[in-house]
């Protein structure tokens, strides 16, 4: 049965183009505009602007494109993260795995969010970021941390990654090809 689906992806490459939105959700400061920069065009910047509000940015990568919505993360942002998170292929939810005092705000806000019930089933992508940091988590501590296992009805995923040295970039754009979905 591989093979046959493996051919049955060629096929369906050929004719049809996917598509996936995403929103990419977190605490201000935990990478997220980096993360959409490493995915779109490999790059990194040190002084990265915070975002105010949103920001979206569509992104090719073979014959998927990936439309990311890039949503602040100071207080007074979160209220609209529900609303830009309906209806999207899945949802990213970036950590920065560096920063240990921030960790049980970005747990509540994360579990505050997914127990919505517009949210019901949607894929969940968590990313511990700044790994290129001495303090930051191991891929097991965070998991624990922000509560992850305790999280059921949707699939939820974790990697870890830097921005900055590119590490894990590759595996989080395959994650979100997979969850990508036919438009004819």
């Amino acid at each position: 049965m591989g093979l046959l689906e493996a051919i049955l992806n060629w096929l369906r490459s050929l004719f049809f183009k996917q598509e996936t939105e995403l929103s990419l959700i977190g605490l201000q400061n935990a990478g997220k505009t980096s993360l959409v920069n490493a995915i779109a065009a490999g790059e990194y910047t040190e002084d990265m602007i915070p975002t105010v509000g949103f920001n979206m940015r569509k992104v090719t990568k073979g014959n998927v494109t990936i439309k990311l919505w890039d949503l602040g993360g100071q207080p007074r942002f979160r209220s609209i993260w529900e609303r830009y998170c309906r209806a999207v292929s899945a949802i990213v939810y970036v950590v920065d795995a560096a920063d240990s005092e921030t960790l049980s705000v970005s747990r509540r806000e994360l579990h505050d969010l997914i127990i919505k019930p517009s949210l019901n089933g949607i894929p969940l992508l968590v990313i511990g970021n700044k790994v290129d940091k001495p303090e930051a988590l191991s891929k097991e501590d965070l998991t624990e941390q922000m509560g992850l296992k305790s999280i059921t009805g949707r699939e939820v995923c974790c990697y870890m990654t830097s921005c900055k040295n590119s590490t894990n970039i590759d595996t989080v754009i395959d994650w979100l090809v997979k969850h990508s979905r036919s438009r004819t």
